[in-house]
């Protein structure tokens, strides 16, 4: 693109001087005498140099100069000194520009020329009936051969496959039609084709088109400007990628979903097929072990490309044999690049948690350096996620062996009440938490019943649970009334390090509980009496369902949660019918998301009184009614119990004045009853526990005493008075005359210990039946 931009119109107006051989102007153009204000008449006969300025030596060719207006102020001009060789009388034409519209000349030439020959822009121009008729280099760089080749073809054969992404026209022929019907302009309209140099590669082109018109307005075609921003829209694709990896790989806990997650993002926008490999230690939380016994799984499997199955499927075993990518991966510790296969190690601190793989065919079969990077990154997003879950997995598998081992692994049977139970562990998002449940035989036939529920979830909240569990359990079996063992239990919660003198905080005890908005039930149910005696800490009360099918949630004093210090605890006591169901409970079960907690308690009142059913069955239809499929947002918790009686004949009870004959009166009393239930071989043994209590009633208590045998799992042995002081077990001197017969008792009876009741104290025993004995 050589010709001057001007153009034969703009040289045929431009200022002219005639000389002839002696520099005398003969000829002068309207055009001069325009630039310079001189008529023709003024300089035709004149020397050139009286309105002229030129360099002394000044030859054929261009210069500058300065010429003089007429108004005498001077103008900068270029000069083009153009020979006449045989012109005869005129020697040469000297054609003048104004210096300032000269540069501007040059400057739109420079400019077209650059778009012609230089620009990375690809422009072409085609006709009313879209045909090609001109185009700049790039644009024939593109094309792969010169503008004489293909000048003349449509648009739409240059790229017979190419379409507009988006809405609006798909194809060139639409675009270009409508630019040259309405003059509509379009701008950053994106175009997917193949090149016609590269034929294999599909590339995205931004393409812009608008109308051209000469200066009386007719159309004469269309130019199109397009740029290949493949590169830019890969990289795009890329970060797009990458933030969506972000996203969904931090959506789950799951290994194996984590990995599936990799493969979803990567196919098909980075690689035609991706399987992820990992050591199935890993999938089951535990750390990576890269030895030659370790077994691998492949977890994630997804291909775009029909021709690409995959012979492992999810969840097999997989084995990469020697000399594969995998294999070389691993030894190298690196990723391989194999023709159309790229391994990446899923790294995170100095392990390999597994291998990602993946394979392109077609125009993508080869990973260049960006496809490298890329991937590189994106298998340590990978390798993080997969990380994490692998760690929560083996956190929450921990957690939920600790609690399980922390819960009653089996609950003996009770004579109080038969007893079914569910514990069942939070979501997986969520993990395990710290519920929990007990039943605690006592003393004199009676049974505790206890649930409770620590705030938060994972290793720590089931330790703490551990912690409460055991420091119930101790608790209970002092005999202590539901209100003073919750007020203990809270005392011991409560409790801060003391500060020591040099600065140092020093725990004031072996083991500090910090825990705060632990909540707990505690209940106690006598078989004998069949009375209930319950408090709670910030609990939710039980249900009680009466054999009638009829249900309450009893007023139950709440009481503040564990571990705040310094607040009562009330007990509540109430008969309870034979055959009544208790359901101990934790706000796992009747709370949710979309459902409110009153809601969830009455569906429990109400699946529980529909009819009679085996305990084990009400467990189960509580829970499909409440945790349908098991899941929830928190750990629940269900102590299912339906109380007894004991019958009369199992138990008896005297009352015995405060007088030293009491003890020979107890010893006939009891061998007498003891023959009656065929007990006979623990008539001796019976005879010195009981003369020993009642002696000590005697000795050092008031008011009457009363004797009380009950035939349950063991022998129960229960002397009660009006004392509070309770005997202590030591050992005499052999100067000593008394302090020997309490131990003597201990040596003959399996458990003794002390109750204290509203109007006094009970000391009991327990005596184990002959082996050929019946507890019943």
């Amino acid at each position: 693109m050589s010709a001057d931009p001007r153009g034969s119109a703009d040289i045929a107006g431009a200022a002219t001087v005639v000389l002839d051989a002696r520099d005398t102007v003969i000829g002068w153009s309207p055009a001069a005498g325009e630039l310079l204000g001189l008529p023709a008449a003024e300089v035709v006969g004149r020397p050139v140099s009286a309105v002229l300025d030129l360099p002394p030596d000044a030859g054929p060719g261009r210069r500058t100069g300065t010429a003089r207006h007429r108004d005498g102020r001077p103008v900068e001009v270029v000069v083009t000194d153009c020979p006449l060789p045989g012109g005869g009388a005129a020697a040469r034409i000297l054609v003048v520009e104004e210096l300032r519209r000269s540069r501007e000349a040059d400057a739109r030439l420079a400019m077209l020329q650059g778009l012609a020959t230089r620009s990375p822009l690809g422009l072409a121009v085609y006709d009313t009936d879209l045909r090609l008729v001109w185009a700049n280099t790039a644009h024939d760089h593109e094309v792969g051969r010169p503008l004489a080749e293909y000048r003349g073809r449509p648009a739409e054969e240059l790229y017979p496959d190419g379409v507009f992404l988006g809405t609006g026209p798909r194809t060139l022929g639409e675009v270009m039609r409508r630019v040259i019907d309405t003059g509509e302009v379009f701008l950053d309209l994106h175009f997917l084709g193949r090149q016609p140099s590269d034929p294999d590669t599909f590339h995205l082109w931004s393409c812009s088109y608008y109308r051209l018109q000469d200066a009386e307005g007719r159309v004469l075609g269309v130019c199109e400007d397009a740029f290949d921003i493949t590169d830019r829209h890969e990289a795009q694709q890329g970060l797009a990628l990458l933030a969506e990896a972000g996203r969904r790989l931090g959506a789950t806990l799951d290994v194996a979903a984590t990995a599936r997650a990799v493969a979803d993002v990567a196919v098909p926008r980075f690689a035609s097929r991706v399987t992820v490999d990992v050591p199935r230690v890993v999938l089951e939380g535990g750390a990576p072990d890269h030895g030659p016994a370790t077994a691998w799984v492949r977890v994630a499997s997804l291909s775009h490309a029909p021709a690409l199955p995959d012979p492992v499927p999810e969840g097999a075993p997989v084995v990469h044999g020697p000399g594969s990518p995998q294999l070389r991966s691993l030894a190298s510790g690196g990723r391989v690049n194999a023709e159309d296969t790229l391994v990446v190690p899923l790294r995170t601190g100095g392990a390999v948690l597994g291998l990602v793989t993946f394979v392109r065919t077609g125009s993508r079969r080869f990973f260049d350096g960006d496809a490298l990077a890329l991937a590189d990154e994106l298998a340590a997003r990978a390798a993080l996620g997969i990380d994490n879950a692998r760690r929560f997995t083996a956190e929450s598998a921990a957690a939920l062996a600790l609690q399980r081992q922390l819960l009653p692994q089996h609950v003996p049977p009770q004579s109080a009440v038969e007893i079914a139970h569910r514990y069942l562990p939070a979501d997986d998002i969520t993990g395990v938490g710290g519920d929990w449940f007990d039943v605690i035989p006592l003393s004199g036939a009676r049974v505790g019943l206890v649930v409770g529920d620590v705030v938060g979830h994972g290793l720590q909240a089931a330790a703490t649970m551990g912690r409460l569990r055991t420091t119930v359990e101790a608790l209970a079996t002092l005999d202590m009334a539901p209100d003073e063992l919750l007020t203990r239990l809270d005392d011991l919660l409560s409790r801060v390090p003391a500060e020591d003198p040099g600065g140092g905080a020093q725990r004031a005890y072996a083991q500090t509980d910090v825990t705060t908005g632990a909540t707990c039930l505690y209940a106690v149910y006598d078989p004998v009496s069949r009375r209930c005696t319950m408090a709670r800490a910030g609990h939710l009360p039980p249900v009680i369902v009466h054999p009638d099918g009829s249900y309450l949630f009893p007023d139950l004093p709440a009481g503040p949660p564990l571990g705040l210090g310094g607040l009562p605890f009330e007990s509540a006591s109430f008969d309870v019918p034979v055959g009544s169901l208790l359901a101990l409970f934790t706000d796992g079960l009747v709370e949710a998301r979309d459902r409110d907690i009153e809601v969830g308690l009455d569906t429990l009142g109400r699946v529980l009184g529909a009819g009679p059913a085996p305990l084990e069955t009400l467990c189960d239809r509580v829970l499909a009614a409440l945790r349908p499929g098991g899941t929830g947002a928190d750990d629940t918790a269900l102590l299912l119990v339906r109380t007894r009686e004991l019958e009369a004949r199992r138990v008896v009870a005297w009352d015995l004045p405060a007088e030293p004959e009491a003890a020979g009166r107890a010893r006939e009393l009891v061998t007498g009853q003891l023959g009656r239930w065929d007990l006979d071989e623990l008539a001796f043994t019976s005879q010195l526990v009981v003369s020993e209590l009642v002696t000590n009633a005697v000795r050092y208590a008031e008011g009457p005493l009363q004797l009380r045998l009950i035939r349950d799992q063991a022998l129960l042995c229960e002397v009660a008075d009006t004392g509070h002081t309770s005997p202590h077990l030591r050992h005499s001197s052999v100067d000593d005359e008394g302090g020997r017969g309490l131990f003597i008792v201990a040596q003959l009876v399996q458990r003794w210990g002390t109750r204290y009741t509203p109007s006094g104290k009970t000391i009991w025993t327990e005596q184990a039946f002959p082996a050929d004995r019946s507890p019943v």
